[in-house]
């Protein structure tokens, strides 16, 4: 047997004991993600028929609501939790005060209601409330010289939380940041007897630079026109303040709180985590996906392997759901 001194004698506890065989490590695994953990994001345009390729976001596609119809039926095949539907409004229904989103014969209402009649309810129907897919100049609120205005745009906020509710979404997700949103659509949807609606509020979303293919996608990039929006999104340098958001919308009513972006931030969902003990969403961004997809199609990365294992980051880090543009095709991994 060969001489061992020189090691200073074996270790007392070898932690690859614990990693030899398969058995032992799925045994031992301490967190797992599953197709039930995703939401999975799909971009509608008008027509019949249509679909139409996403430059920046490869293997996204719009869609119109019949095949958006047909999307949500593959997706709920295959486990996933929920669809989160976002409207590519015609810049002719678009204004000012974005008031299109109060219509009920909207996208995003008309490719609910279908959504919906076709799934009932083994699948999620999660809305965005936001006026930025709505107003010409692309912000989520209405703007008066030069500044998003937070108690106006409420008021529109809360029109279209009992608009969307009423075509028949199961979660209303305000992603405006707006001050006290959550309260007030809280009640406007309980004053019209829509209790049940789930409000997944965005608490942490981040004036981040992550956003740049999704506002490419929904066609308000060129309504920004250069602009940001930093006077109402989140300093990406603040993790207390994200605690003082999250605070506030639970106490005014939200039932899931998300972080956005999603990889750069899983400090903030780690945090929220540890101390508020509630269900979080994470956001794998368009500017996520589009690192992924554009490195693994340069031959950079192993796409499936590199992706399923930022999703399990996601649920170590403490989210419960991800909303990822890759939820069908890691829902397909998953399986296979």
């Amino acid at each position: 047997m060969a001489d061992h001194n020189w090691l200073g004698g074996f270790p007392e506890t070898r932690m690859r004991r614990n990693r030899r065989f398969a058995w032992v490590r799925d045994m031992l695994c301490e967190t797992r993600f599953t197709a039930s953990n995703l939401i999975w994001p799909i971009f509608v345009i008008e027509g019949n028929n249509r679909r139409e390729s996403i430059l920046s976001m490869p293997g996204v596609e719009r869609l119109s609501i019949d095949l958006a119809t047909q999307a949500a039926e593959r997706a709920a095949s295959l486990g996933i939790s929920a669809i989160a539907l976002f409207p590519v409004t015609p810049p002719e229904k678009k204004s000012d005060d974005g008031k299109h989103a109060t219509d009920p014969d909207n996208l995003i209402c008309k490719a609910t209601r279908s959504i919906s009649k076709a799934l009932g309810s083994s699948i999620g129907i999660v809305c965005d409330v936001a006026l930025d897919p709505y107003t010409s100049h692309g912000h989520d609120g209405i703007l008066v010289d030069g500044y998003v205005v937070n108690d106006p745009t409420n008021v529109i906020l809360c029109q279209q939380s009992i608009n969307q509710a009423k075509a028949g979404a199961t979660i209303l997700a305000p992603s405006d940041m707006m001050d006290g949103r959550i309260g007030e659509i809280r009640k406007a949807l309980d004053s019209v007897g829509h209790q049940d609606v789930i409000i997944m509020s965005y608490a942490a979303k981040y004036a981040s630079s992550f956003y740049g293919p999704f506002r490419a996608a929904v066609g308000s990039a060129s309504n920004l026109a250069g602009g940001d929006k930093k006077t109402y999104q989140m300093d990406p340098a603040n993790s207390d303040e994200a605690m003082r958001e999250v605070a506030l919308d639970l106490s005014e009513g939200a039932d899931i709180v998300m972080v956005k972006p999603g990889m750069p931030y899983l400090d903030i969902i780690r945090r929220i985590h540890d101390t508020f003990h509630v269900p979080i969403a994470a956001y794998q961004v368009s500017g996520e996906y589009a690192m992924l997809k554009f490195a693994s199609e340069a031959g950079a990365i192993k796409e499936r392997e590199c992706v399923l294992e930022s999703l399990l980051a996601f649920r170590r880090s403490g989210a419960t759901s991800v909303l990822s543009y890759y939820a069908l095709q890691a829902a397909e991994w998953l399986r296979a």
